[in-house]
């Protein structure tokens, strides 16, 4: 199978999320990112998702940054240039250091495009197995412990499998308690977004008595030593996540005792590829895999869904249903999120139509490439 493309299109979207989404970096009311569009010379048309805020809250990319490597670098890296499998894409793309969200983004629409020429499910195509997925919520930073209980209950009736805290530095033990008195038995993990540090030793260790499943990336965003140091102290398990932005990443961190779990995003990792790569070492090591969120629309949830039907997503991941985070998504259907599961589509590629006339609503500026 061979990819020849006409051209690519960067959609610049905007998306007003339903409710302030707070985390300890910061606060989102509305998601900025870009949509990109892949067409080959026979008019297939692929699509991806790029992960990154308008701010360097999460990682040092950003929107801006994004559209700026995609324009002058990865776009011309592969137009005008035959591809025979997407995998070449982060070959090509490897002389360029990071931007692994810009990466990810154009690979994955070469990925959707390749499974429709492929007439493939892209969950077939990249190994996975999958009919159904479970999976869960991720619950930001509330006003009040009563609202945080409120949110969780609504969750837990509609069948999540897990609930995810956002926790920081005076919203942490306390919350935690008040949900594990209430909820005794949900599956029920704590994220950090790198809140604490090693003095906070003693204090994180009071998280050992809630039964968690994890505590994730509770210090800095860019270690792997002082957390394999907190993990002999802490039963909890720990899960790395903004720590993690390679294969290499995971193997030192194991290798270290750094974590138990190993949280995979797409785009943190810059691709399926590198994700694919991250998952079977894990595998190998038996450390267990889930996919995270980053409040991605239907296209990027739509990849998320993908990946996590591959063997080794023991835990439930972050791909709520679209109506979850947004009034009208982007994609049909939409996701839909029944008693905690969902149905991975078996149309090919990504498995969801992409609704032109929605994105065009929420599309601020387009711009299209296109090869001579």
């Amino acid at each position: 199978m061979i990819i020849n493309l006409e051209s690519i299109t960067l959609h610049r979207v905007q998306m007003e999320l339903n409710s302030p989404f707070t985390t300890s970096f910061g606060t989102f009311h509305d998601k900025d990112f870009i949509v990109v569009e892949a067409k080959d010379a026979d008019g297939t048309v692929g699509w991806g998702e790029s992960a990154a805020f308008s701010s360097p809250w999460y990682s040092e990319e950003t929107v801006e940054t994004n559209q700026h490597v995609l324009e002058d670098f990865l776009i011309p890296a592969l137009l005008e240039k035959t591809i025979h499998h997407p995998k070449e894409v982060a070959e090509r793309f490897a002389p360029i250091r990071r931007n692994t969200m810009a990466k990810a983004s154009i690979e994955g629409a070469i990925w959707d495009l390749y499974a429709k020429k492929c007439k493939l499910p892209l969950y077939q195509l990249i190994g996975g197995d999958r009919k159904v997925i479970d999976v869960g919520v991720s619950l930001g930073i509330q006003p009040s412990i009563d609202d945080l209980l409120t949110k969780v209950n609504r969750n837990v009736e509609d069948g999540y499998k897990r609930i995810k805290i956002k926790i920081k530095p005076g919203w942490d033990i306390d919350v935690i308690r008040e949900v594990r008195q209430k909820f005794p038995d949900i599956l029920l993990m704590a994220d950090a977004n790198s809140a604490y540090t090693l003095k906070d030793i003693d204090h994180l260790k009071k998280l050992d008595q809630f039964n968690l499943m994890m505590i994730e990336q509770p210090l800095a965003h860019d270690d792997i030593i002082d957390h394999a140091t907190l993990q002999k102290e802490i039963k909890t398990p720990i899960c790395l996540d903004e720590s993690i932005h390679s294969l290499e990443d995971t193997r030192k961190a194991i290798e270290l005792g750094s974590c138990k779990i190993i949280n995979i995003k797409i785009g943190r990792v810059g691709g399926l590829t590198e994700a694919i790569k991250i998952h079977d070492y894990c595998a190998q090591h038996n450390i267990p895999v889930w996919c995270g969120g980053m409040l991605e629309a239907g296209i990027g949830r739509a990849h998320n869904i993908a990946i996590t039907t591959l063997a080794q997503f023991v835990m439930p991941g972050d791909t709520a249903a679209s109506s979850h985070y947004w009034r009208k998504d982007i994609i049909e259907p939409e996701v839909l999120v029944e008693n905690g599961t969902i149905i991975v589509p078996e149309s090919p590629g990504i498995g969801y139509e992409v609704d032109r006339a929605q994105l065009r609503d929420y599309t601020v500026s387009t711009k299209t490439y296109r090869s001579n």
